[in-house]
């Protein structure tokens, strides 16, 4: 028997009826999710007690035997997800690049909202069972520490196959493909690509990045999804347990108190500008400034003589470069508040209504 919002694979479980609303609701937070570093889109869908059904149609899609239903489903989701991405994208990416530690604040409680239901999955977790979430753990601080600050190249190939690792965030409770952006150095490309006036302005340079993103988020979606029913369905407990590792783990990688070594640098437009500059040493810097909409208080002078010789891989790592900083306790405190209202909203969505039966 399927319990509600737990991943079940057995065939001989009732089909659910779909819910439209909560179809929706579902894509709406898989799409949010994936804007957001550390919180993973198969927890926000685990919470809601939509995972076994969307990794199930999936799986259906990938070969070929989806029916009406699972149609239906797909369009319901896919509207839900595009509603986030089209609305949010370009919110987020500025919240997180300005307000930093309270965004990264808020995604650890969201976070750690989700471990009580996969936890649910690994329960009695003793002995040996112990071994599966240390092992998750520890894959998780690889990524943390091992991948942090390596900077994936923006060309064809490399976008495809961050596009496939990031879209297992789609699938694997408690992986963040916008986590695994931002450790790849492409969170502000790929998200902020999806922003209206990205696409509206920069067309060309968008769709550069986010076609062989998307196309490897296709191939990884097809493969993962049909990979993961088969280890629900045949190790559910260790597979929840490596979950769970991964989840916690995740939470490594968003120290809240951290800000940017310069700023201005990490500022889009100031970037682009130092980069346009750079390229084209005869360029009038009041043209640049008025190009890029800066104005007299961004140190441009400063920037161009401190980056002078880096070329765009070299200057992009340079402005995201993060360095930790003591919080007063005021910050301390409100830090804690946003956290616990970040796991209360987790632990809210995870009582919405489930899919009944269709038995």
């Amino acid at each position: 028997m399927q319990e509600s919002g737990r991943p079940s694979m057995d065939p001989k479980d009732p089909p659910t009826r779909d819910l439209p609303l909560h179809t929706l609701l579902g894509g709406f937070l898989m799409g949010f999710a994936n804007l957001v570093p550390g919180i993973s889109g198969g927890t926000m869908i685990l919470a809601i007690g939509l995972y076994d059904r969307f990794v199930g149609v999936i799986a259906n899609l990938t070969r070929m035997r989806v029916d009406r239903r699972d149609l239906r489903f797909l369009l319901l989701f896919g509207v839900g997800a595009l509603l986030a991405l089209a609305s949010l994208s370009g919110l987020l990416v500025g919240l997180v690049s300005s307000h930093r530690w309270v965004m990264y604040s808020l995604f650890v409680g969201m976070t750690l909202g989700g471990v009580p239901q996969v936890l649910d999955g690994v329960r009695p977790l003793r002995g040996a069972g112990l071994g599966f979430p240390l092992l998750g753990l520890g894959l998780m601080a690889w990524v943390v520490f091992g991948l942090t600050g390596y900077q994936v190249p923006e060309t064809f190939l490399p976008l495809v196959l961050v596009g496939a690792i990031a879209a297992s965030s789609m699938i694997l409770p408690g992986i963040s493909g916008s986590y695994l952006l931002l450790v790849f150095g492409l969170y502000e490309s790929v998200i902020g690509s999806l922003s209206r006036p990205e696409l509206m302005d920069n067309t060309a340079e968008a769709l550069g990045i986010l076609v062989p993103v998307a196309i490897g988020a296709a191939l990884g979606i097809a493969l993962l999804s049909n990979a993961l029913k088969a280890l629900l369905a045949r190790a559910p407990r260790p597979s929840h347990g490596v979950l769970l590792g991964l989840m916690l783990g995740s939470v490594m990688g968003l120290y809240p108190f951290q800000q940017p070594v310069d700023p201005w640098l990490a500022r889009k437009p100031v970037r682009k500008a130092v980069a346009e500059r750079l390229a084209q040493p005869d360029l009038e810097l009041a043209v640049v400034r008025e190009h890029w909409g800066l104005g007299d208080e961004v140190p441009l002078e400063r920037l161009l003589s401190e980056c002078q010789g880096l070329d765009g891989g070299q200057l992009k790592r340079k402005a995201e470069r993060l360095e930790r900083f003591s919080p007063g306790l005021g910050q301390l405190l409100l830090a804690l508040l946003i956290g616990f209202a970040g796991f209360g909203v987790t632990r809210l969505v995870s009582r919405a209504p489930k899919p009944l039966s269709a038995g």
